[in-house]
Parts: structure tokens; sequence; C-alpha cells
């Protein structure tokens, strides 16, 4: 009954390890995925960032043309000056005129009270002008406080200081023209009142005036006409750079939102972490169960087996010694699946140490402990100059022994066994797999036998934990060699490949960072 008991819990915590095989392959999925998505949330701020530089061009580009409008400004002001003073001059001509004259005074006092409505005119539009200008300076502010808030404007803040300077400088340029236009119109002034007198013999001079007041009445039109358009085309920067701070929100929105994604990554990261230290913790106390409670009772029966079938052979009939032998087979089997689980479970759970290592060294020293199979199987195994890599030492020497191994027990009857070990360093960008990087070096090592080979369907299949392809009586093993050298592969931050087809020897791909 105790037997039975103990079987039980041996099959019990079989299905237990299963369950956990299953939920660490599970979790390291998951951890690729979250690594994937980091790729692309990190992608999609590195946008994001190149959007807003854009836009700091375009805002760049709209104060140069806000510029240029206001120079275009304080140029058409300075002509205003220019008429009203030559239309003071003309009134006082026209005092000393005639009756004929006083006629003319009369019209051109018309035409003064149209350059007056007119001037007022301007006035309004410059008042207007200044008032979009106040508006376009509180947008600004407005945008510096959002990109404060952001904390990414902090260059553009220095770039308009020196903007700034610049402009107090063009207004100091601009104050001393002015003053030099202030001396020029005294003179002007002074040369005006010698030429009062002549305007008195001059009618024909006068004419000539008023038909360049006309000119000047239809080039005050035209530049009405440009302020409009300078006027529709500052409401449409306007708009324009509203839709850009609208943008900008929107882009702040998105990155709230991407920083709270990555947040509840990382939370969910931490807490497959602490799943993983919980099974990792369950598989060292199955490792000590393994290790001890289950070999003990299994070294006791395989001690008791030999003894009965050494002392009591004479005793035993062929049946006896039929099912003894049977035992003892059966015990070296579960031995075997013992030691294969412990190797199995030493590998997810030993801290990995890496060091750059010979691999020719590790082939000796596999053919060195299969020696005898060798000679049996009068296999020859070629490799040569395989070079160096930063790899664990010793499990990729256990690496090695299993497909070594593993060719040797699949070899095609009657034939010498002929197992081939290449490697050499590739770019991933050659191999066109979405599991390597393309920016990395790979080394690239293959392992190549003529034996019995598998059926292709099956080249997923043979890495799975206790899957076998053939029975235990006519091929002995526990289904567990493949899937260690795949978590050992796993391990290295590699992949492994099998390729083969039925009866035409297994080709086992091997890709390993080779930095």
């Amino acid at each position: 009954m105790a037997k039975i008991n103990h079987v039980e819990e041996l099959i019990f915590q079989k299905k237990e390890n299963e369950k956990l095989v299953a939920e660490l392959s599970i979790a390291n999925k998951e951890l690729a995925f979250q690594k994937e998505e980091k790729g692309k949330r990190a992608a999609e701020l590195g946008i994001a960032n190149i959007e807003l530089a854009f836009q700091d061009d375009e805002k760049g580009k709209r104060a140069a043309e806000l510029g240029i409008a206001n120079k275009e400004l304080v140029f058409q002001d300075d002509e205003k000056g220019k008429r009203a003073a030559e239309l003071s001059i003309a009134n006082k001509e026209l005092i000393f005129q005639n009756e004929e004259k006083e006629k003319r005074a009369v019209e051109l006092g018309i035409a003064n009270k149209e350059l007056i409505f007119q001037n007022e005119e301007k006035g309004k539009r410059a008042a207007e002008l200044t008032i979009a200008n106040k508006e376009l300076a509180f947008q600004n502010d407005e945008k510096e406080k959002r990109a404060a808030e952001l904390g990414i404007a902090n260059k553009e803040l220095a770039f308009q200081n020196d903007e700034k300077e610049k402009r107090a400088a063009e207004l100091t340029i601009a104050n001393t023209e002015l003053a030099f236009q202030n001396d020029e119109k005294e003179k002007r002034a002074a040369e005006l009142g010698i030429a009062n007198k002549e305007l008195a013999f001059q009618n024909n001079e006068k004419e000539k005036r008023a038909a360049e007041l006309d000119i000047a009445n239809k080039e005050l039109a035209f530049q009405n006409d440009e302020k409009e358009k300078r006027a529709a085309e500052l409401g449409i920067a306007n708009k324009e750079l509203a839709f850009q701070n609208d943008e900008k929100e929107k882009r702040a929105a998105e990155l709230i939102i991407a920083n709270k994604e990555l947040a509840f990554q990382n939370n969910e990261k931490e807490k497959r972490a602490e799943e993983l230290i919980i099974a990792n913790k369950e598989l060292l106390a199955f490792t000590y169960i393994s290790g001890h409670d289950l070999q003990e009772p299994l070294r006791k029966i395989q001690t008791f087996v030999t003894i009965i079938l050494e002392n009591e052979n004479k005793n035993l009939s062929d049946d006896g010694k039929y099912n003894f032998q049977r035992m003892q087979l059966a015990a070296g089997r579960m031995q075997q699946l013992i030691d294969d689980l412990l190797a199995f479970s030493r590998i997810s759970t030993t801290e990995l140490k890496f060091e750059k290592t010979e691999l020719n060294t590790i082939i000796e020293e596999v053919k060195t402990e299969l020696k005898e199979t060798i000679q049996e199987k009068h296999a020859t195994i070629e490799a040569t100059e395989l070079g160096s890599v930063n790899i664990i030492a010793f499990q990729f020497r256990q690496l090695m022994y299993n497909l070594i191994s593993n060719a040797l027990k699949f070899s095609s009857p009657g034939i010498p066994s002929h197992i081939i070990i290449k490697s050499r360093i590739v770019k991933g960008s050659e191999l066109n797999n979405e599991k390597l990087s393309p920016e990395k070096n790979y080394c690239h090592i293959t392992v190549k036998d003529n034996g019995i080979g598998f059926e292709p369907h099956f080249s997923e299949r043979i890495f799975e934990v206790f899957q076998k392809l053939h029975g235990k009586e006519v091929y002995a093993g526990t289904g567990i060699g493949l899937a260690i050298v795949k978590k050992i592969v796993e391990n290295h931050n590699g992949i492994i490949i099998a390729t083969s087809e039925s009866k035409k020897g297994a080709t086992f791909d091997i890709y390993i960072p080779a930095d």
C-alpha cells in the first residue's frame, strides 16, 4: 500500500512539474511580447518628438513673417508722414492764390478731407493691426505656458530671447533713422518756405502737384488693399497657430496615456517576476525531493534486486528471473528520468555565467565521454576550427553531449554514423528571422548527421518535454534531452531550428549572439 501511495505521489509531482513548465513557457512568451510593446512605445515617442520639432520650425517661420509685416507697417507710416507734410505745404501755398486759386483751394480742401478720412481709416487699420499683434503676443504667451508645462520649449524660449534682443537692436537703429528723417524734414520745411514765393508764380506747377496728389491717392488706395491682404494673412496665421496648439494638446494627452500604459506594463512585469520567483522556489523544492526522497528508495530497489539476482539466482524460476530483470530495467529507466528532470530544473534555476570558450575543447570532452559508443557505431565526428564564443560553458557542454548522443542513438542500422559540426559568424540581417535582431552578429552552429531522421512536421514537437517519436522498446530515452537543448539555447538568448526528412538524417541550426 505504501508503494502504491509513493507511485501516486510521483505521478502527481510529474503532473505538477508539467504544469510548471507550461506556466514558465507562457510567462516567457508574455515577457517577449511586453518587450516588443516597449519598443513600439519608444518608436511612438520618437515620432512625437520629431513632430514637435517640426511645429517649432513652423512657429519660427510664422514669427519671421510677422516681423516682415511689422517692417512694412513702419514703412507705410513713414510714407503717410511724408504725404501729410506735403499736404500741409500745399495748404499754405493756396492762401496766396487769387480767386481762381481759391477755387482750386476748395477742391484741394475737399481732397484734404478725403485724405484725412483715409488717414483716419489708416489709423483704424493700424489700431486693428495693433490689437492683432497684442492677440498674437497673448497667444505666444499661452504657447510658452503650454511649452513650459510639457518641459519641451526651453530651447524655444532661449531662441525667442535672442530674437527679442535682435528686435531691440533693430528698434534702436529705427529710432536713429527717425531722428535723421526729422532733421531732413526740417530742412525740407526751410526749402518749402523759399518755394512758397516761387509757387505764387507757378500755376502750371500747381496743376502738376494736383496730378501728383491724384497719383498719391491711388497709391494710398493700393496700400490699403495691401494692408487688408496682410490682415487676412495674419488671420490665417492665427488659425494655423490655434490648430498647432490643439495638436500639441492632443500629443500631450497621448503621451500621458502612453506613460500610464508603460506604468501598467511595469506593474504587470513585477507581478510576473514575483510569479517566476515563486515558480523557481517550487522547482528547487521539486529538485530536492527528486534528489533525495525519490532516489533513495529507488537505489534500495536496485540494490535489493541485484542482491537477489546474485545470491538467489539458483533458487529462482525462469519467470522469477525474468520479472526481476524487468524490475531492474524499469528502475534504471526511472533513475535516468530523475537524472534528466534534475538536469532540466538545474538549467532553469542555475546562475548564468558567460565566458569566452573554445568550442573545439567542448567537442573533444564530449567525444572522450562517448568514446565507447562512438567506437561501437563506427562513428566519425568532423569538427575543426570552430572558434570561440561567449557561452555558459557547462550548459553548452550538456547541449553538445545531448545532440551528439542523439545522433549516435538514432543512426541508421548498418551504416557508420557521420556527424559534421560547423560554426561561422553571420549578420542578423542576412538570416531573415523575426526572432533575431538585424543589427547583431550571431554565431551559427550546425550539427548534421546521417541517421534515420524524422518527418518535417515533428520539427517543433521534438523540443517539448517528454515527447518521443519512438517507443522505449525501439530506442531508450526519457524524451527530455532535446527540451534541455532548447532551454540552454534560450538561456543564451538564441534560437534552435531542426530540419529533417525520414531516413535522410537531421540538421540542427543554432543561432546565439556572437558578442
